[in-house]
């Protein structure tokens, strides 16, 4: 009877050990030749969108954060009116321009820019590039002093509603979407 239930233990201990192994090693090789931004992007719950492309022949790159609406009031409550708004989710978003372009008819140097916006509950809303672009947490560390451009943009309401918040490098330049927001801003 002691052999038994010393071997029926042995025998638990050694399936236990086998079934903790990971399933596949080969996954596991995966993630450690991952970088860790790319771990932590399929992680986070507004995932790291970088959007590149061109207006008028010059070159644009967008990287922001893109939350979802889940069923929230996104404008007035979660994004609430004249506040500063990171314009996107966690770190700052920003731009990165390698020629001089116009903004609204405004000119904007070469170079990296956070973007963030001021929404309004009607009229134009204010669009700010600033030269502090890599900000870990967005507006919390806006500093209006390094604001470059500030331009007013109108927003369009439309009827369908985007879950997701995009930023697309299309006509008439930059176009923000989230819910039934359109913001184009103009670019040339």
């Amino acid at each position: 009877m002691k052999k038994l239930s010393t071997f029926s233990i042995w025998a638990f201990a050694i399936a236990f050990a086998v079934a903790c192994q990971p399933k596949s090693s080969e996954n596991a090789e995966k993630m450690q030749e991952m970088p860790a931004e790319e771990q932590t992007a399929e992680q986070r719950p507004s995932p790291l969108e970088v959007k590149e492309g061109q207006i008028a022949g010059k070159s644009i790159k967008v990287q922001y954060g893109s939350p979802a609406v889940k069923g929230r009031t996104i404008w007035g409550d979660l994004v609430p009116y004249n506040v500063v708004w990171r314009t996107g989710a966690n770190e700052a978003t920003y731009i990165d321009i390698p020629q001089e372009i116009k903004v609204e008819g405004k000119t904007l140097a070469p170079g990296k820019y956070s973007i963030f916006t001021i929404p309004k509950e009607s009229g134009a809303w204010t669009v700010i590039f600033n030269s502090d672009w890599d900000l870990e947490h967005g507006h919390f560390q806006h500093n209006e002093k390094n604001d470059v451009l500030r331009v007013n943009v109108s927003p369009v309401w439309e009827n369908t509603s985007a879950e997701r918040l995009s930023i697309d490098i299309e006509s008439p330049g930059l176009v923000i979407r989230w819910e039934k927001l359109k913001l184009p801003i103009t670019i040339n």
